[in-house]
């Protein structure tokens, strides 16, 4: 029986990337987009498009009966891939720009797969694959709303390995550092005339979506999947520094 999985946020980049590759190992892709004409696209190159808008819990809820109905209540995987970013001091983030920051990167993802989990229970198998960051370890001057979301994604994440570890389903975090996407281009900036902006040194270190595929391939088929997926060197000498070094040194070098 193909087994079917749905991505978030599946209109470009990694979830675009991502559902080619899962499509070519024989899984049926349920690709989820915020926009119509995204959705239209999707289902024009092969795979089964779905209509859902993060910050809005009655469109989760929508897609996620979608999702049940189009898989006779038989989903094997969900990978909660969509999510952008609110770029600014934290001085200048209105409590608006904070809750849509959570809502699209955060409490969708929630919403949707508490509401999907019924459709994965029963089966003893399956997996859900969440998108961080390396900004889920460290937090930046100019990125805090952003690591928030992406902090609490990684404790929501752990949370709830732990309380299916009994039911067959395993839990996985992708965590990229600079990846060549549209998502700097989508970026809300508090700023406009002083942008947050990547350092130019991490150019030298940024991949293309394929190196984040190749993680996400490994969280569907491996038989034990990690538990979190690294991507790029910036998040693998984050992670070591981070155990390394005390929080004032990592304060030193983070702030610039």
């Amino acid at each position: 029986m193909q087994k079917s999985l749905l991505i978030t946020g599946c209109s470009s980049g990694i979830g675009l990337a991502s559902a080619i590759e899962l499509q070519r190992m024989g899984f049926r892709v349920l690709a989820a987009c915020r926009k119509p004409e995204d959705v239209e696209r999707m289902n024009a190159q092969g795979f089964t498009g779905v209509l859902l808008d993060l910050d809005s819990p009655a469109s989760v809820e929508a897609a996620a009966a979608e999702v049940i109905r189009l898989t006779d209540n038989r989903l094997y995987g969900i990978f909660n891939n969509g999510g952008f970013g609110v770029y600014g001091p934290l001085a200048t983030i209105s409590r608006e720009q904070m809750e849509q920051q959570f809502a699209t990167n955060f409490f969708g993802a929630h919403q949707l797969t508490m509401l999907l989990l019924p459709a994965m229970l029963p089966h003893q198998e399956g997996r859900i694959v969440n998108t961080s960051s390396v900004m889920g370890l460290i937090s930046t001057p100019g990125r805090g709303a952003y690591a928030a979301s992406k902090y609490a994604l990684e404790a929501w994440s752990d949370a709830l390995r732990m309380e299916l570890r009994h039911s067959g389903i395993k839990v996985s975090l992708i965590e990229p550092g600079p990846i060549r996407t549209r998502f700097t281009d989508n970026v809300n900036q508090t700023q406009t005339d002083k942008p947050v902006e990547n350092p130019g040194i991490a150019a030298r270190f940024t991949l293309g979506p394929e190196a984040v595929v190749a993680k996400v391939r490994h969280a569907f088929e491996s038989p034990r999947p990690k538990i979190r997926y690294p991507v790029t060197m910036v998040t693998h000498a984050v992670s070591l520094l981070k155990r390394l070094l005390p929080a004032r040194a990592m304060d030193k070098i983070l702030q610039g």
